[in-house]
């Protein structure tokens, strides 16, 4: 019997999970021992994570540790063009779709794959809508460019399929994000490959591209963040994911994207968002993240009075 064909049983949210025995988690229930991290040769330099302390919190679980560390991770994002009416007509009021051009806001779908984390290695798919600065005011392109220049984007999340059951466990109780459990295959070589399957096994989304040049640049000289917007329990909050890209590819307006929708969930929720011009394709070979637990976001609160 392989290592990782045993489970050990472990409780969150009081919901009881399979994870894989001797893993991350099994060993360490998000709390890791950062020497012991480094010892892991699949983990790769982790003196990122020492700066950033890990808490015991309160969550809507019961108290809970963060941040969440990715130690070894990649991605492939496509960012989309879409009607603003579409998007304005699913997104929840307040919030408001971020326009990259008149009539046209952002649309992004993107395939991750964790190597090395606490929760263990899965892969995720993400399509969400860029949305205003929470507070924002006066015109988008300013607010658009300086999202850009400081690569600090706020998201409002409409799917976010991934491949364990701990991961689902943890968005759906801990986050109340919409996740589910899904097949998803995402390849960085010679092209990029990244695939989800629908319920019933047949494909959903399959995108294939030539893989641009990559960069690879010093740790922490690349720095992102990334804020998702949205409810828990019927009250706005903000969950901020902090990125230490390594080594990465950008392709502006790229021509030679194929991405085939299969009709399953994800194809019919970008068919419903209008999604149309592929204005950017961004390839993370491998990169470290920290997900934040949610806070309350007041900026949405009505005013007293």
């Amino acid at each position: 019997m392989h290592e990782h064909d045993r489970f050990a049983e472990v409780e969150f949210g009081g919901q009881k999970v399979s994870v894989p025995a001797g893993g991350y988690y099994d060993r360490f229930r998000m709390n890791p021992d950062l020497d012991e991290v480094a010892r892991d040769p699949a983990a790769g330099n982790i003196d990122f994570f020492r700066r950033i302390p890990k808490q015991k919190v309160a969550s809507r679980v019961g108290p809970a540790w963060a941040p969440n560390f990715y130690y070894r991770s990649s991605s492939v994002q496509l960012l989309f063009l879409a009607p603003a009416d579409r998007l304005r007509a699913t997104l929840p009021p307040p919030l408001e779709p971020l326009r990259a051009f008149p009539g046209y806001g952002l649309v992004a779908l993107t395939f991750f794959s964790y190597a090395v984390c606490d929760n263990d290695p899965y892969d995720e798919v993400s399509i969400a809508v860029v949305v205003r600065r929470p507070g924002a005011r006066g015109p988008h392109l300013p607010e658009l460019l300086g999202s850009i220049r400081r690569r600090s984007f706020f998201a409002h999340v409409l799917a976010l399929p991934v491949t364990t059951e701990i991961a689902r466990v943890r968005g759906v109780y801990g986050y109340q994000l919409p996740k589910w459990l899904a097949d998803i295959d995402v390849g960085i070589g010679p092209d990029v490959r990244a695939s989800i399957a629908a319920g019933d096994g047949k494909p959903d989304l399959t995108l294939r591209a030539p893989l641009p040049a990559l960069r690879t640049v010093p740790p922490q000289s690349r720095m992102g963040r990334n804020t998702m917007i949205h409810r828990i329990d019927g009250e706005w909050h903000q969950t901020v994911v902090e990125s230490n890209t390594l080594s990465f590819a950008q392709k502006l307006l790229p021509r030679d994207v194929s991405l085939t929708r299969g009709g399953g969930p994800m194809s019919e929720l970008l068919g419903g968002l209008g999604v149309s011009t592929i204005l950017r394709l961004d390839v993370v070979k491998d990169a470290q993240l920290v997900l934040n637990m949610p806070t309350r976001l007041k900026a949405f609160d009505p005013a007293p009075g």
